[in-house]
């Protein structure tokens, strides 16, 4: 396989910050209501009678962890296949997923096909936006804002087999979607109560921004 870019996310460090996601928006100038990055809490369980009071409730099953995601820059990215301008590619020399401003028609057809929901309208622009992983900041051989901004290092970026290697192979856990319907390129360390995408019993807590 060619060369591919990849992020990796340890949901075990994530303490749910938001650092990330205040980086890229500060970093990109993104206007109110677009946020390439954003930090999802999901979480589940339940209250139960205690057996030895009925009258009082206590927790039963309890969990929650945070998400980080981005554009998962993926290796089957739909977005791109279902592009009527041909404005969505993916860059042969490293796998990144790029929108061609000049071809984009705002359609936003790739932002109702991405499950992770990455390509997101600006309004006043009629156009098209989303995470680019910095290639103006990788071009000059330094690592994207969101992962040089992550005070518990939960996020790193490098090519995909590499990071395999030194993480493994996990790229889906709830709530992200089942990764076969992309091939995303990204990697996590699971949380010790994360749940496999498709199979989950919890739900995105706080407040919420749907993942598509």
């Amino acid at each position: 396989m060619a060369k591919q870019l990849a992020f990796y996310f340890d949901a075990s460090a994530c303490n749910g910050c938001e650092a990330c996601v205040i980086a890229c928006k500060s970093k990109n100038a993104l206007p109110v209501g677009i946020n390439w990055r954003r930090v999802h809490q999901y979480g589940g369980g339940s209250w139960i009678p205690d057996p030895e009071d009925r009258n009082l409730m206590i927790p039963s099953g309890m969990f929650a962890y945070s998400i980080s995601a981005a554009c998962m820059h993926c290796i089957k990215p739909v977005c791109m296949y279902v592009c009527p301008s041909l404005a969505i590619f993916k860059r042969n020399e490293d796998g990144v997923v790029l929108i061609d401003a000049d071809r984009c028609i705002g359609c936003r057809y790739c932002e109702w096909s991405c499950p992770y929901g990455a390509p997101q309208y600006d309004e006043s622009a009629g156009l098209m936006t989303k995470c680019d992983l910095c290639v103006d900041l990788l071009e000059n051989n330094e690592e994207p804002f969101c992962t040089a901004s992550c005070p518990m290092r939960a996020l790193e970026f490098g090519e995909l087999s590499e990071l395999q290697a030194k993480y493994g192979n996990v790229d889906a856990i709830e709530p992200l979607p089942i990764a076969r319907i992309t091939a995303p390129a990204l990697v996590i360390t699971p949380h010790k109560d994360s749940q496999r995408s498709g199979q989950g019993t919890g739900r995105i807590i706080g407040p919420k921004e749907e993942m598509s």
